[in-house]
């Protein structure tokens, strides 16, 4: 009876409260004085638990970050114009809930990539869908796209995703399609979902960079209106943290 139940759990997708059941039986002494109810009740506490852990599993392991990073492992011990107390109110989320974009720039090595990412990681933990992208990936996948007759769905997909990171942002020139497909995703995702945008360009620059006045005009209009910015400065942090003390020198 006991392995066909929890098979039958298991077959159902029920493997939380399977898992649960197996623990209530292997600990007989702890639960067998607990009410029925009782029981039940940590049985699917624990398959909501479950769930909710795979779920974040899984919206990690689609966002395909860049780096592995957490607002907890965040570095404030070198100066880079970031308080503990900005990253905890973007860490909250609120304006991914209300379709807000997010403008990181500063010099390289900054950290805006890591900070980015952590962002995005704790984005998934409280359930939102998150991508990063590097945008010349992003226009790569969308140029072949339309070769394979798959643009339209690639698009209704982009604007799904409800935090849609965009690494290097000014780095290489944009080409008429690019520009166009840009202005296709932002015009799509504009009060309906979030973008942050990463750059090592100041945002007073980012419409001589697009290099269509046009165009620049429409993009930046969705992009910048609602936006909140956060400038990184200071040293680049590689090269802070690839320094080699004194004792491993003289090692």
């Amino acid at each position: 009876m006991t392995t066909q139940t929890l098979s039958q759990l298991r077959q159902l997708k029920l493997s939380g409260m399977a898992d649960a059941l197996q623990t209530q039986l292997d600990q007989v002494g702890t639960y067998e004085g607990l009410p029925f109810l009782e029981r039940f009740n940590l049985l699917l506490s624990q398959e909501s638990l479950s769930r909710d852990q795979r779920k974040q599993e899984r919206l990690i392991r689609q966002a395909q970050f860049r780096l592995k990073a957490s607002v907890q492992e965040i570095d404030y011990q070198h100066p880079r114009n970031i308080t503990p107390s900005q990253v905890a109110q973007l860490a909250q989320g609120e304006w991914i809930n209300r379709a807000q974009n997010l403008l990181l720039t500063g010099p390289c090595g900054s950290g805006k990539t890591y900070l980015a990412c952590a962002l995005g990681h704790n984005a998934c933990l409280y359930g939102y869908s998150v991508r990063y992208y590097r945008l010349s990936r992003l226009m790569l996948e969308l140029t072949q796209a339309k070769a394979d007759g798959t643009y339209r769905k690639q698009l209704k997909q982009l604007a799904k995703v409800e935090l849609m990171i965009i690494d290097d942002w000014g780095f290489e020139p944009l080409t008429p399609a690019h520009r166009n497909d840009l202005m296709e995703i932002m015009d799509d995702r504009h009060g309906n979902t979030s973008t942050l945008m990463i750059s090592q360009l100041p945002t007073d620059q980012w419409y001589t960079s697009i290099g269509d006045n046009t165009l620049a005009d429409a993009i930046l209009d969705r992009l910048m209106h609602n936006a909140h910015r956060v400038l990184l400065k200071g040293e680049s942090m590689r090269k802070i943290m690839g320094q080699l003390t004194e004792d491993e020198h003289l090692g």
